[in-house]
């Protein structure tokens, strides 16, 4: 697991890195329930596919910051989110404006769950579920993410 520390206060929420890939942050949202450890999956708004809540880099928040935002907008979770990025993949989006760069970069901020809002700003708008890390990590399309997910350890994390 590379671990990255993004503590950085974002100035601009579409960033492009060197590489022409524009960066977008995602937290693992996980909890520990009778010694299994399991990762909360929303499906996209567009095709449905089961992905983790990710969205743009917010103006004044830190990338960790972004990310627990995300959690709450799309499944309505909150917890302690890592100050770290455990890793990142990559994915291409196939439905920008004509001339928009489609290349995309995630940094995953691992969350702790410690509870869900009766009510977040997306309910509605995506299916939420909790599965196992193997389910999970099978469900995803990106082998990158699927990879990381499969390799996720909270074991190895101080956040509760």
């Amino acid at each position: 697991m590379n671990v990255t520390y993004l503590d950085e206060i974002v100035t601009d929420k579409r960033i492009e890195l060197p590489n022409g890939k524009i960066r977008q942050v995602a937290a693992l949202v996980y909890r520990t329930k009778k010694s299994k450890t399991e990762i909360l999956l929303v499906t996209s708004r567009g095709t449905g596919r089961w992905v983790l809540p990710k969205g743009w880099p917010q103006v004044r928040k830190t990338f960790a910051q972004s990310a627990r935002t995300e959690a709450y907008e799309e499944a309505g979770a909150r917890g302690d989110v890592a100050p770290f990025s455990i890793g990142t993949y990559t994915y291409k989006k196939s439905d920008m404006c004509d001339g928009e760069n489609g290349d995309f970069i995630v940094d995953v901020f691992p969350m702790h769950f410690s509870r869900q809002e009766k009510n977040w700003p997306e309910r509605g708008q995506r299916r939420i579920e909790w599965m196992s890390v193997a389910a999970a990590a099978e469900c995803v399309d990106e082998p990158e993410l699927r990879e990381l997910i499969a390799s996720f350890d909270p074991a190895i994390l101080d956040l509760h």
